[in-house]
């Protein structure tokens, strides 16, 4: 899984149909220090929950396809769900 954020929506003009109601969010990809880490992408929001500025985590690929209901629909990045707080362990 990997951790990202929204920081904005985007209204389709044209919806596949296996992604009829399903927000398609652009989120900011975030290192493990949660600083920004690469460039923006779009992920279908399979909780239907996320909005912008919330701290989430997501899929790429085959598992993306996967998250989403029906199985299998032409997504590159799906957001699994919302990250209510994160503790990272410091290596020795």
């Amino acid at each position: 899984m990997k951790l990202g954020r929204v920081i904005g929506t985007l209204v389709p003009c044209v919806v596949y149909e296996g992604l009829n109601g399903v927000p398609m969010l652009w989120v900011q990809p975030l290192t493990r220090d949660r600083e920004p880490g690469g460039r923006p992408i779009v992920c279908a929001d399979g909780t239907r929950m996320a909005g912008p500025g919330e701290l989430i985590y997501y899929e790429s690929s085959r598992e993306a396809a996967l998250a989403l209901d029906p199985w299998f629909v032409p997504v590159d990045d799906a957001i699994i769900g919302i990250v209510d707080g994160v503790h990272v362990v410091e290596e020795s």
